[in-house]
């Protein structure tokens, strides 16, 4: 990448859930990934030392000048929803911005953004507590209330706490493919990919032991077969719900609909095939199920804004490594 410095905000009441996230995922030296990898750094909004919620302190490596070396900047919440955001911040984000870093919120950090005029007619989510909120106070926003995270390319924003955990790993994706994310999200002990359109939280319905087990064996019996087509109907029938009921259920655990679920499941099969296979592109948009390379050349399009050519050029394994 052209520009590996990630640089995250600290201030005076800094959330430290959502500040270790960017340091546990952009700042752990990780000599396995290459001599390209993120360099980190910590710029204060305040000069000084920093409380953190937490009851410690934090001496940080500078002020808000490093905003102008950043290739990436992470606002880990904010010190609340009501409280101001130092002009001198906006002006920064605002200047680094168009120097072309890319902006990252987790949580609350939604509010620093929207402040400083980043996210006018563009969409935006945050903390479902906060949703509301976000949209009365800057009805300019597209507040999206029931997603994980939004990528506008470069101006990115999460909701609460752990979906900055899916936001983060989303980036490293994004920067250096589904292998390295893998990586990072294996030392981290989470799943390697949540989409980021999936709702923030999940009505489970009372757990039923059956139901659970035929759920299950549906998602092996799905990434098994992922070429072949599937509809509703046919997937009802295999756990012996009727279609209304299934749909329910499907929702009620996955936090999505069996197309969308397909979708998200095809695509990152396909991702890990263009990394680490010799398989033509035509053959791999049959193996996930696409059908035709025009197909999944489509979906690559919406969803990540590239194409399998373009993606498997970025992020495939040297030949012999």
């Amino acid at each position: 990448m052209n520009n590996p410095l990630v640089v995250a905000l600290a201030y005076d009441g800094l959330c430290t859930f959502e500040f270790g996230i960017a340091v546990e995922i952009f700042a752990l030296a990780r000599p396995e990934m290459g001599d390209n990898w993120y360099r980190f750094a910590v710029a204060g909004v305040e000069p000084g030392e920093l409380r953190a919620t937490g009851g410690f302190r934090l001496v940080v490596d500078g002020g808000l000048e490093l905003l102008s070396e950043a290739g990436t900047i992470i606002v880990p919440g904010w010190r609340g929803a009501d409280v101001p955001v130092p002009a001198a911040l906006c002006e920064q984000l605002v200047a680094a911005h168009r120097r072309g870093a890319r902006i990252l919120s987790i949580c609350s950090g939604v509010f620093v953004l929207a402040a400083a005029g980043l996210l006018d007619n563009r969409r935006a989510t945050t903390h479902w507590r906060y949703t509301d909120l976000l949209q009365q106070r800057y009805p300019a926003i597209q507040v999206m209330p029931d997603v994980l995270y939004i990528d506008n390319g470069d101006v990115l924003t999460s909701a609460g706490s752990a979906a900055g955990i899916d936001l983060c790993l989303h980036l490293v994706r994004r920067d250096y493919g589904s292998v390295a994310a893998n990586r990072v999200a294996r030392r981290l002990v989470v799943s390697p990919h949540r989409d980021g359109g999936q709702a923030q939280f999940i009505q489970q319905a009372v757990p039923v032991a059956y139901e659970g087990h035929r759920l299950g064996a549906l998602f092996d019996y799905l990434h098994a077969r992922l070429a072949e087509p599937h509809t509703v109907g046919s997937l009802a029938k295999f756990v012996g719900m009727s279609p209304r009921t299934f749909l329910r259920r499907f929702a009620a655990t996955t936090g999505k609909t069996p197309a969308q679920w397909l979708l998200h499941t095809r695509l990152s099969r396909s991702q890990d095939l263009l990394e680490n296979s010799r398989l033509s592109i035509e053959r791999i948009a049959e193996e996930v199920g696409f059908g035709s390379v025009a197909t999944m050349r489509h979906h690559y399009r919406n969803q990540l804004s590239t194409t399998p050519a373009a993606y498997r050029k970025g992020f495939a394994e040297p030949a012999g490594e």
